[in-house]
């Protein structure tokens, strides 16, 4: 905490400051004025919108429902550029500025933290163990976006409850800047594939919250090595394959992609879409240069058993969006010296398919999720 940059405003006629935190590397702003119950939701969205954040004195609820208030002003204002273009990466990169916008305009509103993470503030909810779920133990005051801890308290919401697993018949439990299963269609494929003759190893690349992992140990993969580089991931898949008495199948390793060896099945569902991360969350969404997707695939042959097969789950947003194309993904197969031995498709079924109203509704109605099985070309 004592590294990080701080926040300084005036308040009663004195200099003030404190420590700056934001999870998603907002930085520090640079002018800050003191708000309560008293301000207009005009008067907080048009300093926001100058660059000038609000530290809240007031009621919690009543901040709750300025940022609402802040969020219907962000949100009336047309998107022209994304709406009238029809090249459809302009149309994603003018969508992912307005999203850019938005957030850093809803962030201005801030909250003070007092040590150990407490909110004092009229009405203020005891956040707390949703604070050190995401941040850690102990904290000296500081200095946080009202939205971002809205996002602490539902992670940490979504972390109790979890999300069930068709394909588990139970529930995994998301950690905050852990991607949730929530779209089922690529846990599906890997719970329908058919598995690879003899298999008794794989690997699962990236696993973040382990979830893949745990559907191969399910299906009877004597052991599964599980990677990923993120602590965060690490932490969450750990608990999750012990949650579901899995652990003395699925072992949790640390890794740049692969681990050591060779073995009969290699999985990997990397980020989608070759574009810059704004948080840690989005980076199991976004990965600039397809990196991962990459490394994943120029890697693969010197970790598979003869015989054996690497299943890459993979969205085609980034085609439908003119970020990636088909034949570079194939071109990249050839490269490593694979061969597509066969391939299964799911159709996604979250709601911003149907929703016409999206900027991306054509990319996201053409979408399919892929199973690529992948194996090494002889000779």
């Amino acid at each position: 905490m004592s590294s990080l940059p701080l926040v300084e405003w005036t308040e009663d006629g004195a200099a003030r400051s404190a420590r700056w935190h934001s999870e998603g590397g907002a930085p520090a702003p640079k002018r800050v004025v003191v708000a309560d119950d008293r301000i207009t939701a005009d008067a907080a969205y048009r300093l926001a919108c100058e660059g000038t954040a609000l530290l809240w004195r007031g009621d919690f609820n009543n901040a709750r429902q300025l940022l609402q208030a802040m969020a219907r002003r962000v949100d009336r204002k047309p998107r022209k550029a994304a709406a009238s273009t029809t090249a459809p990466a302009e149309a994603f990169h003018f969508y992912r500025q307005a999203q850019s916008l938005r957030a850093r305009t809803l962030g201005m509103l801030l909250l003070p933290f007092d040590g150990d993470y407490r909110l004092p503030l009229r009405r203020a909810p005891d956040v707390r163990q949703a604070c050190v779920e995401a941040y850690g133990d102990g904290a000296a005051p500081f200095v946080a976006s009202l939205r971002e801890l809205l996002g602490l308290i539902g992670a940490h919401e979504w972390r109790k409850k979890g999300v069930e697993v068709p394909a588990l018949g139970q529930r995994i439990h998301p950690h905050y800047g852990v991607f949730a299963p929530v779209r089922g269609e690529y846990v599906g494929l890997v719970a329908a594939a058919p598995l690879p003759s003899g298999c008794t190893l794989a690997f699962d690349i990236g696993t973040g919250t382990g979830v893949l992992a745990a559907v191969l140990a399910r299906r009877g993969i004597a052991r599964i090595v599980a990677t990923d580089q993120d602590p965060r991931a690490l932490a969450c898949a750990r608990e999750n394959i012990e949650r579901l008495g899995l652990a003395a199948q699925v072992d949790v390793v640390a890794a740049d992609l692969f681990p050591p060896g060779r073995a009969s099945l290699v999985v990997c569902n990397p980020p989608w879409v070759p574009a810059r991360a704004g948080s840690p969350l989005e980076r199991a969404v976004y990965d600039p240069d397809c990196r991962m997707l990459m490394g994943f695939i120029k890697g693969l042959a010197a970790h598979l058993e003869p015989g054996g097969e690497g299943w890459l789950v993979l969205s085609d947003i980034a085609e439908h969006l003119g970020l990636r194309s088909r034949a570079e993904l194939l071109a990249a197969f050839d490269e490593a010296g694979l061969d597509v031995a066969g391939r299964i498709d799911a159709k996604p079924g979250h709601p911003r398919t149907a929703d016409t109203t999206d900027p991306l509704h054509a990319a996201r109605a053409a979408e399919l999720t892929s199973l690529w099985c992948l194996t090494v070309r002889n000779g």
